[in-house]
């Protein structure tokens, strides 16, 4: 990745050396200085959702919040891991307001739990991944932070939308999931009988 960005950021200052060799400089100082005013004001954004999911940590409602999430965890996951299943429970409490970045660590937390150490993702390490990528947003934060920095009137707006394609992206993608490893088990139990008739 790393490899990836050096390539892009080279690639990018050449073009401006050959498109505008003069406003190089001007144009990379503006573009860091608008980074930075972003990133200042993201910083209000996510400092009073991790405020928020901190306090939900603290005050024991993720034990509630993982408790309430139980049934769907264990289906979808197929695990009977408590505190796997509270940092299940977190991760997808901030995907729905909308803070990937601040669902990592409890997305890697559940990650390390759910890992059987065979060096190969299982069902629910996968699910895991899926539903971090699709998930629903009932509050896309984030987006309107972004929104409301870039002055628009109403960033708010994209809340309907952002339900609607999220719930359908989130639907399609675990059942997807389930269907793939239903398949592969049917595989599985395929593969091993050939092996006991051969044997």
């Amino acid at each position: 990745m790393n490899r990836i960005w050096f390539v892009m950021v080279v690639l990018s200052i050449c073009l401006l050396l050959f498109n505008d060799p003069s406003g190089m400089l001007s144009t990379m100082i503006d573009a860091s200085g608008e980074a930075f005013s972003l990133a200042i004001e993201l910083c209000a954004v996510y400092a009073v959702w991790l405020g928020i999911l901190e306090l939900v940590d603290a005050s024991g409602l993720s034990e509630k919040l993982a408790k309430l999430l139980r049934p769907l965890i264990r289906w979808m996951f197929k695990i009977k891991d408590e505190e796997a299943e509270k940092m299940i429970a977190l991760n997808m409490s901030a995907n729905m307001l909308g803070l990937g970045n601040a669902a990592t660590p409890m997305g890697i937390n559940a990650m390390k739990k759910l890992d059987d150490k065979s060096g190969v993702a299982n069902h629910a390490v996968i699910m895991l991944i899926v539903l971090n990528s699709t998930s629903i947003q009932l509050l896309p934060s984030t987006v309107i932070g972004l929104r409301a920095s870039a002055g628009s009137q109403s960033p708010a707006d994209i809340i309907l939308p952002t339900l609607i394609a999220t719930i359908c992206t989130c639907v399609i993608g675990v059942s997807l999931t389930k269907l793939a490893n239903h398949l592969h088990g049917k595989y599985l139990i395929k593969k091993q009988n050939k092996k006991n008739i051969k044997s």
